[in-house]
């Protein structure tokens, strides 16, 4: 049920900037979502279960879990998504990053999917002198050609 709870949120929040963007002088059009480990689980959550009012222009589920919600059909109007995770990542969630891009581009959507060889769970944005450090790059390059 928390679950179900923050995907709800997510929802919201991607509701209430769209709503609010031109107060705050952003693009109706380029309202996305991104989240990390129990937070890529709701950005994930979300790809599948948005609204018209709630669906996000783009989606970054950075090494999500994606087995504790209803995810078995990419809706038609999937956003296109940037998922990020490292191969050691000692909850396996590496797993979910690999089934979550294959779900995508099984449905013909658009996705990218950047694995790391070490990293871990939890890289974020620290500096560890591992090659998990260049995601930001990678998705930077990625938002850039949306």
């Amino acid at each position: 049920p928390v679950v179900a709870l923050g995907i709800a949120d997510g929802k919201a929040a991607v509701a209430y900037v769209r709503e609010h963007a031109d107060r705050w002088n952003l693009k109706t059009d380029r309202i996305g979502i991104m989240g990390f480990s129990a937070g890529g689980t709701v950005t994930s959550g979300v790809c599948f279960q948005f609204d018209p009012a709630s669906r996000p222009d783009f989606a970054a589920p950075i090494y999500p879990y994606v087995g504790s919600y209803d995810h078995r059909t990419v809706p038609a109007d999937a956003p296109p998504i940037f998922i990020a995770g490292a191969g050691d990542d000692n909850f396996g969630f590496h797993l979910h990053c690999t089934a979550l891009y294959e779900q995508w581009v099984r449905a013909g959507k658009s996705a990218s999917l950047v694995l790391y060889r070490t990293g871990g769970h939890g890289f974020g944005m620290r500096k560890q002198g591992l090659p998990s450090d260049g995601w930001i790059d990678a998705f930077y390059a990625w938002l850039t050609h949306l």
